[in-house]
């Protein structure tokens, strides 16, 4: 299991206050796009506009119009599965665990379907932070743990680097954070 901070509220206080940098270019955003760096910091919590579709082992494991996302400075959205609309019995808790300072302590699952195996595919938070209370009973997914992650018929790719679970889209817009060299956005 990972560890956690022993003091969490230090922690949390230690990366609200870490000075972030910005990249030197932007890439450009036309109509119906979104850039990564008009997102807020601390994130923000909104409703999906868009069908959420996941596939692993050659199954959809999960499928919903009622998704929530959250969009933070420098990441592509996070998508949050209710958990009604997910294959649960396909998962396995792990004893991974992570710590956001804005959402809390997060859990993550294995995804098992006959012999395919995705270790930490995805990944909740039990008892989310306000304001993302709205997160509990939600699942994210890592769309480059599944063998696909679709946003309505558009194929998502996965941000970049092994930490980060954003989605990818045609519309959002970088450069975004995960690759080397990227730690102090």
């Amino acid at each position: 299991m990972a560890r956690l901070p022993d003091d969490l509220d230090a922690e949390r206080r230690r990366w609200r206050s870490f000075r972030r940098g910005r990249p030197a270019e932007r890439e450009p955003v036309g109509p119906g796009e979104e850039s990564v760096w008009d997102y807020p910091r601390p994130p923000r919590l909104e409703r999906a506009r868009r069908r959420v579709r996941i596939e692993f082992g050659g199954q959809c494991i999960a499928e919903s119009t009622r998704a929530l996302r959250v969009c933070e400075t420098a990441s592509p959205p996070v998508y949050y599965v209710p958990a009604e609309d997910v294959r649960r019995e396909l998962l396995e808790e792990s004893a991974q665990q992570s710590f956001c300072e804005w959402k809390g302590v997060a859990r993550y699952w294995t995804l098992r379907v006959g012999d395919a195996v995705s270790v930490d595919a995805a990944w909740s938070y039990p008892n989310p932070d306000a304001p993302f209370e709205a997160l509990r009973d939600h699942l994210a997914f890592y769309p480059g743990r599944v063998e696909a992650a679709w946003l309505d018929d558009e194929r998502v790719r996965p941000q970049a680097g092994d930490f980060y679970g954003g989605w990818v889209t045609d519309e959002i817009k970088g450069p975004f954070k995960g690759d080397p060299g990227t730690g102090h956005w």
